[in-house]
Formats: structure tokens, sequence, C-alpha cells
């Protein structure tokens, strides 16, 4: 460990220790329950070590404004000894507006990038421990909480604080190969738990919404910064909602006696076809998500209607199957 982390860590310990008691602590007693200090084997060269070092870390922390104390605790004392009052320790009351709060929070969950990880929680340590509840949701529909599932993040944040152009592969669940795209990134938002980009899409000439996990590659950043300006009233959850609220969908499905026990919890049975096979109505809003439910089940489950639900799934087996021939 790097000599200043061994100090910060030893400086920690003593103020933890002296905050722990209200009683003096003698330098003596110190040098035996704080780690990092120069152990007691007797010799001088031992006891000087421990007295420069000891006499650095309090003029440190008093320095950096820890209210160090040094008086005895009775009469009997032979020596002085040192404690941190916690009451003049301690911050003062912190009132946060509920905007404030969330806007916390909010930073707080972004920061959970591997970069920030270290700050938010020294943040989040040092909020509670003045007594402030750091609200994370309060007045926030959007659940932000980044981690490495998402690569693309970090491109795509640079690009749209820089305004500048992005250009990256996009893999909509309904084709077989991604799209290059051109965009000007106005922001980034998270809604019920995924990361989407919003911008303008330079091909297409209109707003768009891009879920992070469909992006595949490198997002590549061009041309100058604060290339364009987006618009005055952008409200980028309310851009993501419209985009993700669709008409609910009717699938009409076939599934073999037995089988497909998940996915009848959500089925209204039809009786049975012809076949002896039992006919089950699914409505859904994220098609998508179903024809990946309905391609796990295999040859247990046949799509009766719409055609564009029957090919959304064989589409998702001839992929795993070509995938199964590479392997």
């Amino acid at each position: 460990m790097p000599v200043a982390a061994k100090r910060a860590e030893r400086l920690v310990n003593l103020v933890i220790a002296l905050l722990g008691t209200r009683q003096y602590v003698s330098a003596a007693k110190i040098r035996t329950i704080v780690p990092g200090y120069e152990p007691d084997d007797g010799t001088d060269r031992a006891d000087e070590a421990f007295k420069r070092m000891f006499e650095r870390d309090k003029a440190e922390l008093r320095e950096i404004g820890v209210p160090l104390e040094t008086g005895r605790t009775s009469a009997f004392d032979t020596e002085d000894g040192y404690r941190i009052a916690r009451a003049d320790y301690e911050l003062p009351e912190i009132t946060l507006t509920g905007e404030e709060a969330a806007a916390v929070g909010l930073a707080l969950r972004l920061w959970q990038s591997a970069q920030l990880a270290g700050a938010a929680q020294g943040a989040l340590v040092k909020l509670r421990a003045a007594g402030v509840a750091v609200d994370q949701s309060r007045g926030l529909s959007i659940q932000p909480r980044l981690d490495a599932g998402e690569p693309a993040f970090e491109p795509c944040y640079a690009a749209a604080r820089d305004r500048r152009a992005l250009t990256f592969d996009y893999r909509r669940p309904d084709e077989q190969s991604a799209t290059r795209r051109r965009v000007q990134p106005w922001g980034l938002v998270a809604w019920h738990g995924r990361w989407y980009l919003v911008g303008h899409d330079l091909d297409r000439q209109a707003a768009r919404v891009f879920r992070l996990s469909r992006v595949t590659g490198t997002p590549r950043a061009s041309g100058p910064a604060g290339a364009f300006e987006p618009p005055a009233d952008l409200d980028l959850a309310s851009v993501v909602a419209g985009s993700e609220r669709r008409e609910e969908q009717l699938v009409i499905v076939r599934a073999r006696p037995g089988t497909a026990i998940g996915l009848r919890r959500h089925a209204t049975p039809l009786g049975a076809a012809d076949d002896g096979d039992d006919r089950l109505e699914l409505r859904t809003t994220e098609p998508w998500a179903l024809a990946d439910e309905l391609a796990a089940y295999g040859p247990d489950v046949l799509v009766e209607a719409p055609q564009r639900m029957r090919e959304a799934v064989v589409a998702r087996l001839s992929e795993l199957a070509s995938l199964g021939e590479r392997a």
C-alpha cells in the first residue's frame, strides 16, 4: 500500500478510536489500539518513530478541522490524553428540499459507475452521518442505474454532454442485422430499469429513442463540440415514455398439453384445437419481449396469429439454431 494511503487509513482509524470514547485516551493506549503506528518493541528508535508519527497526525487532524482535545479524565491520570468531542465534530443539521434530496439520490445512483463508485459511497456516508434522508425515488419515475451491462453509456454520455454527433450500429428486435445510425444525442435517461439515448436521427430527420442495450460495438463521436442544441423544452423521460407506450396486441398461440406452464399463468384458455393442442390468448404491449418468451418454449408452442409475431419467433429460433451450429 502506498505511504499516503497508509497514512490516510491510520488517520481514519485514529478518528474512529477517539470518537468511540468519552474519556481521554493516552498516547500509549492509542499506540496499541490504532493500527499503523510503530509497535512498542522496547527500543528508543521505535519510541521516537511513534512520537514523530503521532505528532504529525495530531497536527494534521487539527489542520483539517477535527476538534482534537487534550486533557485528563481524572485527577489520578499521570499524563494527558486525547479525545474528539462528538458534538463538536458532527455536522450541524442539514435540511434539503424534496427536489434537492431527489437530485442527490439520483446523482448517487448514477454514480454507481466504476469511475465514481468511491465518491458516491463517500458522499452517501457523509450525508447519512449528518442525519440527512437521501430520497432516491421521490418525484422520479425513472430508475437510473449504471453497470457494466451498458458499455455504450460512457461514449453516448460524453457525446451528449459535448454536443457532438454520434455514430453507432443499432439492432432492433425485429431486425436480423444492425443498421448504422447517425444521431445528434440530446441526452440519456433511465426508464423502468433500462437506459435510453434520445436524439435527432440525421438520416431520418426526426427525433428517435434508442435503447442502449441494443447498441452494438462502441459508438463513435465526430465533429466539433457544441455542434447542436437540444430543444429548449425537452423532457427526456416524456419522450421515452411516449415511444414505449404501445397499443395492446392480441396474440393467439397453441401449446402442447402439460407444457408452457409459465405462459399459461397470464393467458386466457380458448379451448382445444383440432390436433389436441391447447389454444391460448395472450395480450401484450411489449411484443418483442413476448416473442423472446415464446421462443424459449421451442416446439411446445406455436404462434397462430398475428403473422408478425409468428415471424419474430421463427427468427429467434433460427438464430439460436445457427449459434448452436457454430458452437
